[in-house]
């Protein structure tokens, strides 16, 4: 299946497979991280505008804070998901939207998502 934007970027998905055990204090270990592409994705940068006069502002007008991704149609992506996206890792912030069927085409809509790069 074609992806849904033919000049879309790939990302990659970034998730801990299941636990393998606990360790010696009972603690889950951290799954194994399984990388999977996905083709065909809209990103644009997220921009948020610092507070008027905030230490942030510094003669700067607005501040991009990470990426508003736009995926196809069906995308598993979980609020504990990272994404590899343009080299930077992020982080699912909120809820992924599923904009479902469109009523004037009946085609499926994209997933759209949040995504802060991790710092720290």
């Amino acid at each position: 299946m074609p992806a849904p934007y033919p000049y879309g970027e790939t990302i990659v998905r970034l998730r801990r497979g299941p636990s393998p055990g606990r360790d010696g204090r009972g603690q889950p270990l951290p799954g194994v991280l399984e990388e999977t592409p996905i083709r065909g994705c809209v990103v644009a940068p997220r921009a948020e505008t610092p507070q008027v006069g905030g230490d942030q502002q510094q003669a700067r007008d607005t501040v991009v804070v990470g990426f508003t991704v736009y995926a196809p149609a069906g995308t598993d992506v979980a609020t504990t998901d990272q994404f590899r996206i343009r080299g930077q890792v992020c982080e699912v912030t909120g809820e992924p939207g599923d904009w479902r069927q469109s009523p004037f085409t009946g085609t499926a809509g994209p997933v759209q998502f949040a995504a802060d790069r991790v710092t720290g």
